[in-house]
């Protein structure tokens, strides 16, 4: 009987899992190809194709570090039981579908964090302040930075004196040498590490002083002859091009830094209680944001393309770039994002380089204030949850 009790709960905890990371593919990665929807470079149902395939691979080979802090980093003394992690997953996906239905700025990394860290002090678990201060300050830091590097990024892309066949190919080469300094689990690793990079390969492989920076600039270049190539042929034909490889890094990095929201309640209940390798698990959330993507992902598109037709390339690039940029640095330091509020913060500061935000201070305010008001109430309800369940079903 104890035997058929737990099975069920990794079956109801797996199913929420998965439940969460559909709902993080169909709303969280639809941001990296609208412009290129938007500006006619490829399709709808193209685009919610590749979103899926690389959102998916993103998750597979980099969410491994974002998914161990939520499962394990926010609360000490205690393991996230099954039932734990069922209460904590349906606490997030509540607040998500909240959001998604009534259109208040809901943050998925908001509303898990606050989630787990709600259920865990139920456990009887101790406050981890440290990393709560850590994450914190990256959460406070993500919108000036991602608005000012939109800022700047606009702001070069608008200079007469910087040509179009000059200044996008640059950006293309900034996108290409944090490519190359980019850890996935399916690169060759140095002895006692699981990840690397093409640039950490290539020292591996020649192990000379400045192999890494050669390396890095090596694939900047690329990037940019590869760009400019394209641009001088035809600024238009250059620009949609960008847009396209951008997506495609971006949605590729939404999902590396997404999966850890689904599967990171479930760690201790897939590689402490089943035995089984972290790579299953973030399976289990690929599957989930890959569906959600496919499923989900055209509806969102269509509308957000418009939106960012009405933006323009100039500031949907200067968007795009800074949540590129942060969410590989998040993922380097494993902590938990909600990618839309960078996309937000960039789009403010690129339309800043335009003389006006677009967005209105009382809307800033509401979206400060739901950020807030959702970790807040999510820790609270995640408390709640858990002692419900556990007077119903036991501290299984």
């Amino acid at each position: 009987m104890a035997d058929a009790v737990f099975w069920a709960l990794v079956a109801l905890a797996t199913v929420t899992g998965l439940v969460t990371a559909w709902a993080l593919g169909a709303n969280s990665n639809s941001p990296p190809f609208a412009p290129a929807i938007g500006a006619n470079a490829i399709s709808t149902m193209r685009a919610a194709f590749l979103i899926g395939i690389l959102a998916a691979l993103g998750a597979l080979t980099q969410g491994g570090s974002i998914s161990e802090t939520v499962g394990a980093g926010l609360i000490g003394g205690v393991q996230i039981t099954s039932l734990a992690a069922t209460a904590g997953l349906l606490t997030a996906t509540a607040f998500m579908a909240f959001g998604v239905y009534t259109g208040y700025p809901v943050p998925a990394a908001f509303a898990t964090t606050g989630a787990m860290v709600g259920v865990g002090l139920s456990l009887g678990g101790t406050p981890l302040f440290d990393t709560y201060r850590r994450i914190a300050t990256f959460w406070v830091l993500v919108p000036p930075v991602s608005g000012g590097l939109a800022y700047l990024t606009a702001t070069l892309l608008r200079r007469d004196d910087v040509p179009e066949t000059v200044g996008v190919p640059l950006l293309a080469a900034v996108v290409g040498g944090i490519v190359a300094n980019a850890e996935l689990s399916v690169i060759p690793a140095p002895p006692g590490a699981t990840q690397n990079s093409l640039a950490g390969f290539a020292a591996m492989l020649v192990p000379l002083p400045g192999v890494t920076l050669i390396a890095s600039l090596l694939l900047a270049a690329l990037s940019f002859a590869f760009i400019r190539k394209r641009t001088q042929a035809s600024v238009d034909r250059g620009i949609k091009t960008f847009l396209v490889v951008l997506g495609s890094v971006v949605a590729f990095s939404s999902g590396g830094s997404q999966v850890g929201l689904a599967t990171g309640p479930l760690e201790n209940l897939y590689r402490a209680e089943l035995g089984l390798p972290g790579l299953v698990l973030l399976a289990v959330g690929a599957v989930g944001i890959l569906g959600g993507a496919w499923m989900g992902a055209p509806r969102l598109l269509q509308a957000t393309s418009r939106e960012y037709a009405q933006l323009g390339v100039r500031r949907s690039i200067a968007a795009l770039v800074p949540g590129f940029i942060i969410a590989q640095l998040a993922i380097a330091l494993g902590i938990p994002i909600s990618f839309n509020n960078i996309i937000i913060s960039g789009v403010i500061g690129g339309g800043l380089a335009g003389g006006s935000a677009g967005v209105s201070r009382r809307k800033i305010g509401v979206t400060l204030g739901f950020w807030l008001i959702t970790l807040v109430t999510s820790v609270a309800v995640g408390f709640g949850l858990y002692r419900v369940f556990a007077a119903a079903l036991g501290p299984a």
